[in-house]
């Protein structure tokens, strides 16, 4: 039943829904972003530690989060397209790959940021860091194999074959606090237990990465829908469009 939904999503299908969508999600994006960035920057207490250098971390762990959930909207879609064949899919991979590389440049960034206060450095072989910092890598070779290819479906291919197999670096990336003694806090808010951070700081987090989340899926789309135009721009549909 799943494959026969999938398969039935058409391009044209995709781009009236895409275009429905996009308005209300980026709409909700600006307004919890502006609203979480808010309560962190201005109604947050100063952290006993860290002072006002913690604040960083609405737009920090937003962008950490999402470097690995791009990453792995990228992998089910890699694995889709590969199996079964469906260009939609092909088009969601791409567009996962290019939103994901720069969640992780701003993760990489703004840890870089918090770190010369708190390390007295900007960088460090940590091992959350250096994985974090390969997972960019890994991104950047998805998108030049794909762009490698004048047939956009070879090289949708060879970029999630390789999508697929750099999925192994994600749990790498989430356990790597755990697994080794590393500079990099452990886990404060995905945790089993009760949350390690007070409410007052908890609560503006929680409206970031939700509205950083639907801004990820404004900008998937958006991106998709573009590729997909130009894939499809001499189709009798986008003619009629």
């Amino acid at each position: 039943m799943l494959l026969k939904l999938l398969e039935n999503i058409s391009p044209k299908n995709f781009y009236v829904f895409v275009g429905k969508v996009i308005p209300w999600t980026l709409s909700f994006a600006i307004l919890l972003i502006t609203y979480g960035l808010y309560l962190g920057l201005f109604v947050a207490p100063t952290d006993y530690q860290q002072g006002e250098a913690f604040r960083i971390i609405y737009v920090h762990v937003p962008s950490a989060w999402l470097s690995l959930f791009a990453y792995s909207v990228l992998f089910a879609s890699a694995v889709i397209a590969l199996i079964w064949r469906i260009k939609i899919f092909e088009i969601i991979a791409i567009s996962s790959a290019k939103i994901g590389a720069l969640f992780t440049f701003l993760a990489l960034v703004t840890g870089a940021i918090w770190g010369k206060p708190m390390w007295g450095t900007w960088w460090v072989w940590d091992a959350r860091l250096t994985s974090e910092l390969i997972l960019f890598f890994i991104y950047l070779s998805i998108i030049l194999l794909y762009n490698s290819f004048d047939d956009y479906r070879k090289g949708a291919k060879a970029a999630n074959i390789l999508a697929v197999i750099g999925f192994i670096n994600i749990p790498i990336i989430h356990f790597s606090v755990e697994w080794w003694n590393t500079l990099h806090q452990g886990p404060s808010v995905m945790k089993f237990s009760a949350p390690s951070i007070a409410s007052e700081m908890l609560v503006p987090l929680i409206y970031t990465s939700i509205g950083f989340t639907l801004y990820f899926v404004t900008a998937l789309l958006l991106s998709a829908r573009n590729i997909l135009v130009d894939r499809e721009r001499k189709s009798q549909w986008i003619q009629s469009i």
